[in-house]
């Protein structure tokens, strides 16, 4: 799944690199209305146009059969029954295309997510302090295999990151949490070693504008579909995940962070396929 999400982070740095130079906002609402227009494409293909076309004409069919007989009881009720099971047949003929997509779909909803969704945390300049609480709190979750030596966790921490709050840990549940504040702009690496292993989490912050910004690394299949801009950690790792708290991004007239992202990019991508149904032929 790493590799997948690499090449895929390739296309789209590539793909999006035009769009973007006329900001996050129009890249967005440009590329989600292409994927729509491009989902309902391949939707025409791979679904099954004329049976669609005959289930909506005989759910027609039979509401007409109801007006025309609606005196008789026995007619009604059979051509009701007909109805919903054309329905039913209906609504299987649209949804089972769409299985083939899903995971084209999450790729894209995921590389929108972590490009457009987040903003880099504020830097504190030396010098000037941040009330506890008020810095970022990474939280470092490790295996259960590993839970007990959680104490032995250690913090590497690059220039113009510093720590300041003890590293608390949970040996019961694997867990341990830190504060940071970032001195310095930049994407900071930050890495913990335990055990002879190493992991890392890049943290963004300040005046800086990577292409991809992401506030949680973990393991698996899920974790790897849901957050590409980093690899998720191999399965013998003794770290489960790390994550931090990430700003939502400020789109102007569109919500950001990952709910706001996936709200904007199924609406714009919706809204364009309607707009596109007539023009492409499509029955749906």
């Amino acid at each position: 799944m790493n590799a997948l999400n690499q090449a895929t982070t390739a296309v789209f740095d590539w793909l999006l690199w035009l769009p973007e130079q006329l900001g996050r906002v129009f890249a967005l609402c440009f590329a989600s209305a292409v994927f729509g227009v491009f989902a309902l494409w391949v939707f025409k293909q791979v679904s099954p146009q004329r049976r669609i076309k005959e289930a909506k004409e005989r759910i027609k069919a039979h509401l007409i059969e109801i007006r025309i007989w609606q005196d008789d009881l026995r007619i009604v009720g059979i051509a009701i029954g007909k109805v919903l099971g054309r329905n039913l047949q209906y609504l299987a003929l649209n949804l089972t295309p769409f299985l083939p997509l899903f995971l084209p779909f999450a790729l894209v909803v995921a590389q929108f997510v972590v490009r457009y969704g987040f903003a880099p945390v504020p830097t504190t300049p030396p010098g000037m302090e941040r009330l506890a609480g008020a810095g970022t709190t990474i939280d470092i979750e490790l295996a259960a295999t590993h839970a007990s030596r959680v104490g032995e966790l250690v913090l590497v921490l690059p220039p113009g990151v510093e720590q300041v709050s003890p590293l608390v840990v949970n040996a019961r549940d694997g867990r341990a949490f830190v504060e940071v504040v970032a001195r310095e702009s930049g994407v900071h690496e930050l890495a913990f070693e335990l055990d002879g292993a190493r992991a890392t989490k890049l943290l963004a912050a300040g005046a800086v504008a990577p292409r991809t910004i992401q506030g949680e690394r973990g393991t698996g299949f899920v974790d790897a579909l849901l957050w590409p801009a980093e690899p998720a950690f191999d399965e013998g790792s003794p770290f489960v995940r790390i994550r931090h708290a990430q700003p939502d991004a400020d789109l102007g007239f569109l919500p950001g962070g990952p709910g706001g992202i996936v709200l904007s990019f199924l609406v714009l991508s919706m809204l364009a396929g309607a707009l596109a149904i007539k023009p492409l032929k499509v029955q749906i």
